[in-house]
């Protein structure tokens, strides 16, 4: 059963919706958002944006769906093509979807994707030292525990670290 499928500019006001609900769930994870980001204008600037740099072959943006409605998004960033074959994955649920195993569906599928028809060496995912529930779901779909990266990204106003995890392509090794 497929649980994502390419965002699209339809999903605005689904995206706009969701994120203004789990706006306090979410925050732990997230960099500081401004009030406009939780709009349908800005979740459909950023949703054409994710797009154009998908046809540029730079990212894959995909919604995770439940019974037809969108619970959250994963997206492959980063995507380097010559010797590194490589990219990043981020992916996040809104509060209800939270402990059925969609996250790692959604990651199982993308990476069948990132693997297969993308043709990637490597996949590196990035943690909270305190995200377990997301370590857990890296480690199901087979991802190791690479280091760790000392004040990695900004969330919630602050530079933090973060666990990194990689998964390489077992048809490339």
């Amino acid at each position: 059963m497929t649980v994502t499928r390419l965002i699209s500019p339809a999903d605005a006001a689904d995206l706009a919706g969701l994120l203004t609900a789990n706006r306090t769930f979410l925050a732990p994870w997230e960099p500081l958002r401004p009030e406009s980001y939780f709009t349908s204008d800005a979740q459909l600037a950023g949703i054409t944006d994710a797009l154009e740099r998908h046809t540029q072959g730079l990212i894959l943006p995909h919604v995770i769906v439940d019974a037809g409605r969108i619970v959250g998004r994963i997206t492959l960033n980063g995507i380097v093509r010559g010797p590194l074959l490589s990219c990043s994955v981020g992916y996040w649920l809104g509060e209800a979807a939270t402990g059925r195993g969609l996250a790692s569906a959604a990651l199982r599928e993308i990476v069948g994707i990132a693997f297969g028809e993308l043709g990637l060496h490597r996949i590196q995912a990035e943690t909270l030292l305190h995200n377990v529930a997301s370590q857990r779901v890296l480690e199901r779909n087979g991802f190791g525990r690479i280091g760790m990266a000392p004040a990695y990204l900004c969330i919630q106003g602050r530079w933090q670290d973060h666990i990194l995890f990689q998964l390489l392509n077992p048809a490339m090794s």
